[in-house]
């Protein structure tokens, strides 16, 4: 019986240890976290992000490869021995390169000029999504300390709530019922606090993915919960974005079907030979000729396919215009809307709910109210704060969406 006793005692002390192996932890990741402003997440992020570096390569294998405008054929050494001239064994040996004329290799450097330049605007764009994920990671963070504040200001109101109701019991002024349902509240309230440590782990994960780095970095406590108003001078920021990108890969289909046309120019050849003839004299010289492209439909194909994606470009141009116009007309209402329950809570609705807890927690104090009724009133406080908190969550990130709306660059 007596290792049956210790084999419980044991079992029913794990969730202590557990509480307490988190707020360890917890401590020690606040000890060793980095704070940082949004302004040098985003510019963090944009160093070390894997993406722009990918493009920086891009970039960098675009620009090398305008070495390559200049493309000659492989040289053509040839060996003929035996007795094509005589009864004798003679040698011949004549050696011959061809070099493109014409413009194709004007085109071929202006197509590789205008690759470097759609990688450059293809990077822009990458950019730009960085800098939305890491806006809606910092400020998902900040909801998350905002929720955990809230939820400890909910633990000192029923822990006062506890004690005046452990007194009214012990002066026989209420039932036990009261105390119970505190003490329940309260343990509430205390697994919650538990749980949003996890989410802020989560959050301050997600923020940490967005800037890859291993650093512990977490949002500047300081920084305004609500996020700036979108500035008129973002406005147009991803419609120009957008813009450069389509022109920019228009101007390349256009390129490509220069290069396919110029391919259908003639080479120019240069040779030199010299062979023996009755196997006693040598002889040699030059020759001259043309490479001329007499079945060139498929460059021309070529050129013409991509005349026609040089079509379908200016129609997703056309098509992205339109999207992000309604998209933009769309998200406005949404930030309206939001807009509109903030202003609310913020002038009137945190007061009311500041008003509800005093008058209730003096009436209740006094004998003047019900505990059935304090209750009631102390959740529709609670209520009040929790829909605050999460309208301005949703602002946030509907301010956020305004500011970044999204593309598709397919």
């Amino acid at each position: 019986m007596e290792e049956i006793g210790i084999k419980r005692r044991k079992k029913m002390s794990n969730p202590i240890v557990s509480i307490i192996v988190l707020l360890i932890s917890t401590f020690s990741f606040a000890q060793n976290s980095q704070t940082i402003t949004l302004e040098k997440a985003i510019e963090k992020a944009k160093a070390n992000n894997i993406d722009l570096k990918i493009a920086d390569k891009e970039i960098e294998k675009q620009t090398v490869l305008k070495k390559t405008a200049f493309q000659v054929d492989p040289l053509q050494v040839q060996y003929q021995g035996g007795q094509f001239n005589s009864v004798d064994y003679d040698h011949n040996v004549s050696i011959q390169q061809y070099f493109p004329i014409g413009k194709i290799t004007k085109a071929n450097r202006q197509l590789q000029e205008e690759l470097a330049k759609l990688a450059e605007k293809r990077k822009a764009l990458t950019e730009y999504e960085i800098e939305k994920a890491v806006s809606l990671a910092y400020y998902q963070y900040l909801y998350g300390v905002s929720i955990q504040k809230l939820n400890n200001e909910l633990f000192e109101i029923y822990t006062k709530f506890l004690k005046n109701a452990e007194l009214r019991f012990q002066t026989g002024e209420s039932g036990n019922i009261e105390v119970i349902s505190a003490k329940a509240k309260s343990k509430e309230i205390e697994t919650q606090k538990a749980k949003l440590e996890y989410d802020l782990v989560v959050y301050q994960k997600q923020l940490q993915y967005f800037i890859q780095t291993d650093e512990n970095i977490v949002p500047d406590a300081t920084t305004p919960l609500q996020y700036a108003n979108p500035t008129a001078s973002n406005d147009d920021k991803i419609q120009g974005l957008v813009n450069d990108y389509y022109t920019q890969q228009i101007s390349v289909y256009q390129k490509e079907a220069n290069t396919f046309k110029a391919m259908r120019t003639s080479k120019l050849g240069l040779g030199y030979f010299g062979q023996t003839i009755d196997t006693k004299s040598y002889f040699q010289g030059f020759t001259a000729g043309l490479q001329i492209p007499l079945f060139g439909g498929a460059n021309t194909a070529k050129a013409k396919a991509s005349e026609i994606s040089v079509s379908q470009s200016k129609l997703e141009l056309d098509k992205s215009k339109l999207t992000l116009k309604l998209q933009k007309e769309e998200l406005q209402n949404e930030f309206e809307k939001q807009k509109i329950a903030l202003v609310y809570y913020q002038n009137e609705g945190l007061q009311y709910a500041e008003q509800i807890i005093t008058t209730a927690q003096k009436s209740y104090a006094n004998g003047d109210m019900s505990y059935w009724s304090y209750i009631s009133f102390l959740n529709q406080a609670i209520d009040i704060k929790k829909q605050s908190a999460e309208a301005i969550n949703a602002y946030n990130q509907s301010a956020i969406q305004l500011q970044f709306p999204s593309f598709n660059n397919n």
